[in-house]
């Protein structure tokens, strides 16, 4: 089913191109469609990195598209969803029965699809000996039952957050066993700087630190995290990677998402095509995450014929 709906998104964009060539109304306005007109998209703070060059990307294709990206922490993307301030969101998850009942009063369809697999990851430092961690201590940690260690994430709304206590199935955490920065990047300069922290960051800002080269990577590492739901020919300890990813053996895999709640065919339609569509789905597999859709590769065969 889901085949289908990127079909009909693509086509969308066909027609929209050409739309799209009447840039201006007479009355000096310009026109919105799906590839024309401005957007604010809310992003998942944690997922910023790969949607920001993703818009990058599509503004530079799209000369008259501006898409205002607006990160936030997921609960506070979700709040910003509801009360209007945007109808498109990238999120690590779906709206809940009661989220989506706003909407349906509305008789809003969201037009839902899956543009990558991203994981969360931990970090710490460099200087201490633990290059692995059970799951047992994940959540102990989140206990606080783990004397000395500290979890450190991007924000105390953050999906990282969310997507721990999900997994583990906790409806509480200690609050002394946790603390909150400003963003992903702030967990690894605080990591990189205190010994008895352990980070958690989504994947892709780590690639983005390794794209930058920056410095921090000299002080901090990623932790490989025990597969308990892996087979017994695949049980052991897994780094983050876009092997592992893909592989389903890295216990801490979440899925990305584009939600359009447009009550019309807006531009949020144009970007979701896009991040759905070939390019950007090669964006999102040179960045080192798992595309939901591999792009597809080109051959070139030559029929060349020889007189001897």
């Amino acid at each position: 089913m889901r085949k289908y709906s990127v079909i009909l998104v693509m086509l969308s964009v066909g027609l929209g191109g050409m739309v799209s060539c009447k840039n201006r109304t007479k009355s000096g306005k310009e026109s919105e469609d799906i590839l024309t007109g401005k957007l604010p998209v809310l992003v998942d703070q944690t997922l910023l990195p790969i949607i920001q060059e993703s818009a990058d990307v599509f503004e530079s294709s799209y000369p008259n598209s501006s898409l205002e990206i607006m990160p936030r922490p997921e609960i506070k993307a979700v709040n910003a969803l509801l009360s209007d301030s945007a109808y498109v969101v990238v999120l690590t998850r779906k709206l809940n029965n009661q989220e989506e009942a706003y909407f349906n009063k509305r008789g809003i369809q969201p037009k839902i699809f899956q543009v990558a697999s991203d994981a969360v990851v931990l970090i710490n430092n460099r200087s201490t000996a633990d290059t692995i961690v059970s799951q047992k201590d994940v959540k102990s940690l989140l206990e606080g039952r783990l004397a000395g260690k500290r979890m450190i994430f991007d924000n105390a709304n953050s999906s990282t957050l969310r997507y721990l206590k999900d997994h583990f199935n906790m409806e509480k955490i200690d609050p002394k066993a946790i603390a909150a920065m400003k963003d992903s990047e702030e967990v690894m300069k605080y990591v990189s700087e205190n010994a008895n922290a352990v980070g958690v960051i989504g994947y892709n800002w780590y690639l983005k630190a390794v794209e930058k080269n920056s410095q921090l990577l000299d002080k901090i590492r990623t932790l490989s995290i025990e597969s308990v739901s892996a087979g017994a020919d695949k049980a052991g300890f897994y780094k983050p990677s876009q092997s592992t990813i893909a592989d389903g053996v890295y216990p801490f895999i979440r899925p990305v998402y584009i939600m359009n709640y447009q009550p019309n065919m807006g531009l949020g339609l144009g970007f979701s095509a896009f991040l759905t569509g070939d390019r950007g789905q090669r964006i999102v597999l040179k960045a080192g995450l798992v595309p939901a859709t591999m792009p597809g590769r080109e051959i070139i065969i030559r029929d060349e014929s020889y007189i001897n």
